[in-house]
C-alpha cells in the first residue's frame, strides 16, 4: 500500500479510539471536567503528563532543531527537560496541597486579591492561545503532507477531534485519550529512530548510536563522521556552538523558568488524590518524557547525514534535478523544501554557505526521517499518526485551561459566585468550544508572527507566573501589591524586548545590538529577575500578606 492508504488506516483507526475513550469517560461534573475528580492513579496520570507535554514542538521541532543547531541545540533539551524536574520537584507538591483547581485558584487565594486572579488568567490565556494555535497548525501540515488534503480542512478534522473528547469528556476524558496518544507518538518516534540507528550504525537503540562507529567503518564514529561533512559543506561542526555562553545561560534559563510556569502542565497534578501521589506522578512523567528527549539528539543527527547524503551524494558534487530523492520532491510541494538552481548546471547542492541551493524547513526532519532512510510506507504513515497524536494531546490540554480559566477563574470565582455545578459545567463546555473555535481560526489564519511568538510565551511564563508561584509558597510575608508590580513590570520588559527586535526591528536582532548579548528567546530570564527584584524592592514599602494568608503558607510547607 502506498504511503496515504497507510496513513488513513493508522489516522482513522487512533482517532476511533479517541473517540470511544472519550463516550467511556464522559466528565459528568466540574470537578471530572477540571480535574478529573483527583482520582487518576500515578502511574496514568505520569503518561498522560507526558503526552501533553511532548506537543507538537517536542515530537516535531526538537529534533530538527538540533539536527540544524547542532551543539546549540541542546538549549532546547536542557531548558525545557530542567524546567520540568524543577516544576515537579519545588513547585507541584505545594500547589497540589493548597488544593485548588488551577494556578489562578492559587493567585486569587495567596494573594487575596481579584486583580491577581484576573492577571493570572490573562496570562494563562495568552500562553494556552499561542501554544495551541501553533497545535492546530501542526494538525494541518501533517494532514496536507500525508493524506493530501488541504491544511484548513485537515486544521478542521483536527478541530472536531478535540472538540469530541476535550468538550464531552472534560480533564477526564483528555487523560485517558492522552494515554493512548503517548503510546501512539512514542512508538512512532522510536521505530524509525531504531531502524535508522540499525542502518547507520548497527546498533538497535538510537541513544547509544550517537556514540557508536558508522556502520562499515570500524574507526569512524557517527558525530566525526557528521562534524567532517558540516565542515567540508561550509556548516558549523555539529558538535560545536556559535552561540556565547551567556545567551546559552540565559536561553536555556527562560526556558526552564518558564516551562515551570506553564499552566497545562501544572494542572495535570491536580488530577491525583494526594501530595505523596503527585510527587509518584512526577516521576513516571520523568521517566516517559525521557524516552524520547535521549533519542531525540540521535534523531537529528541521523537525519543531518542522510540529508547531505541524499543530496549531494557521497563525493559532494550535488545530484541532478531529476535524481532527487523522492523525500525532497514531496516536501518541495507542501512548501517547506525550496531549491533554486543558482548556477544552472541543473544540479542541486547543500551547503551552509553561499554555494547553497537547497532552503529545507527544520520542522520536516523528524516527519521525513522515515522517507530520508528509505523505510517502509506503513512506517511514514506511523510517524505521521505520532505528529497528530502529540499535537491533539497538547491542544486538548491547552483548551481545557482556557476553557477553566475563564468558566471557573473568572465566572465562577469572580463575577457569579452563585453558580450552579451543573451551570458551570455547561459554561465549562461553552467556553471549550469557542476556544476551540478560536484556536482553528489562528491555525487557519495564522499571524505572521506565530513562530515568533513561541518565545513570548516561554518568555511571558518565566517573567510572571514562575516569580509569583515561587514567592506565593516560600516566601510568607509577600503581599499582593508587590506581586502584581512584579509581574506587570516583568512581562512588560519581555514584550518590549522580543516586540523590538522580532516586529519593530528584525534588521537589529543580531548579538552586536542584544543588551548583554541576550537574545529575545532569553530575555524571559532578565525579565524573571527583575520581577524578582521589583516585589523585594515594593514589599519593603508595603504591607505584607496577612497573618492567615501566612499561616496557610507555612501549612502549605509542613511535611
Amino acid at each position: 500500500m502506498d504511503i496515504q492508504t497507510w496513513t488513513s488506516l493508522f489516522v482513522a483507526a487512533s482517532f476511533t479510539l479517541y473517540m470511544v475513550i472519550a463516550i467511556w469517560a464522559k466528565a459528568n461534573n466540574t470537578q471530572d471536567f477540571y480535574v478529573a475528580h483527583a482520582c487518576i492513579h500515578p502511574l496514568t496520570n505520569g503518561m498522560a503528563t507526558a503526552a501533553t507535554w511532548m506537543s507538537a514542538a517536542s515530537f516535531i521541532s526538537l529534533a530538527g532543531a538540533i539536527s540544524f543547531l547542532g551543539y546549540d541545540g541542546a538549549v532546547y533539551l536542557m531548558g525545557w527537560t530542567g524546567g520540568y524536574v524543577l516544576l515537579a520537584v519545588c513547585l507541584v507538591p505545594y500547589l497540589h496541597r493548597f488544593g485548588q483547581y488551577s494556578v489562578a485558584d492559587f493567585f486569587g487565594q495567596r494573594y487575596y486579591s481579584k486583580r491577581a486572579r484576573v492577571l493570572a488568567v490573562i496570562c494563562t490565556v495568552f500562553i494556552s492561545f499561542v501554544y495551541v494555535a501553533g497545535q492546530m497548525r501542526g494538525v494541518g501540515v501533517v494532514f496536507a503532507r500525508f493524506l493530501e488534503v488541504n491544511v484548513n480542512l485537515g486544521i478542521l478534522l483536527g478541530m472536531a477531534i478535540v472538540f469530541f473528547y476535550a468538550v464531552w469528556g472534560g480533564m477526564k476524558g483528555i487523560t485517558y485519550t492522552q494515554v493512548a496518544q503517548y503510546c501512539v507518538l512514542v512508538f512512532a518516534f522510536l521505530v524509525p529512530a531504531i531502524f535508522t540507528s540499525i542502518a547507520l550504525t548497527g546498533q538497535v537503540f538510537p541513544q547509544f548510536g550517537l556514540g557508536s562507529n558508522v556502520s562499515g567503518a570500524s574507526n569512524v564514529y557517527l558525530l566525526d563522521k557528521l562534524d567532517g561533512l558540516s565542515e567540508e559543506l561550509g556548516f558549523a561542526k555539529f558538535t560545536n556552538g556559535t552561540r556565547d555562553l551567556s545567551d546559552q545561560v540565559f536561553i536555556t534559563a527562560a526556558l526552564m523558568m518558564g516551562t515551570a510556569g506553564l499552566p497545562h502542565i501544572i494542572v495535570r497534578f491536580f488530577t491525583v488524590a494526594k501530595v505523596a501521589e503527585a510527587r509518584a506522578s512526577a516521576g513516571y512523567a520523568l521517566a516517559f518524557i525521557a524516552v524520547l528527549y535521549t533519542a531525540a539528539p540521535a534523531v537529528g543527527a541521523f537525519a543531518k547525514v542522510n540529508i547531505i547524503e541524499s543530496i549531494n551524494g557521497l563525493d559532494s558534487n550535488g545530484i541532478a534535478e531529476e535524481q532527487q530523492p523522492s523525500w525532497l520532491a514531496h516536501w518541495q510541494q507542501a512548501g517547506l523544501v525550496e531549491w533554486r538552481d543558482e548556477n544552472g548546471d541543473g544540479r542541486l547542492f547543500y551547503s551552509g554557505d553561499q554555494r547553497n541551493e537547497v532552503t529545507i524547513n527544520q520542522d520536516i526532519v523528524v516527519l521525513a526521517s522515515p522517507e530520508l532512510a528509505q523505510l517502509p510506507n506503513w512506517v511514514v504513515a506511523l510517524v505521521a499518526a505520532g505528529g497528530l497524536a502529540a499535537a491533539l494531546s497538547t491542544a486538548a490540554g491547552l483548551l481545557l485551561v482556557i476553557a477553566s480559566s475563564i468558566s471557573h477563574d473568572l465566572v465562577k470565582q469572580t463575577w457569579q459566585k452563585k453558580l450552579s455545578d451543573k451551570q458551570e459545567l455547561k459554561l465549562a463546555r461553552c467556553c471549550a468550544i469557542a476556544a476551540i473555535c478560536a484556536a482553528g481560526y489562528l491555525g487557519i489564519n495564522p499571524p505572521a508572527l506565530v513562530a515568533e511568538v513561541v518565545a513570548i510565551a516561554f518568555g511571558l511564563a518565566a517573567s510572571s507566573l514562575f516569580p509569583a508561584i515561587v514567592l506565593g509558597i516560600f516566601v510568607k510575608s509577600i503581599g499582593r501589591t508587590a506581586v502584581i508590580s512584579g509581574m506587570l513590570i516583568g512581562m512588560s520588559i519581555t514584550l518590549a524586548y522580543v516586540g523590538f527586535f522580532k516586529f519593530v526591528f528584525p534588521a537589529l536582532n543580531h548579538s552586536e545590538h542584544w543588551l548583554w548579548g541576550i537574545s529575545p528567546e532569553g530575555i524571559g530570564a532578565l525579565g524573571m529577575l527583575v520581577n524578582f527584584a521589583i516585589v523585594f524592592i515594593v514589599q519593603r514599602y508595603t504591607q505584607p500578606a496577612p497573618v492567615s494568608v501566612q499561616n496557610l503558607v507555612l501549612r502549605l510547607r509542613k511535611p
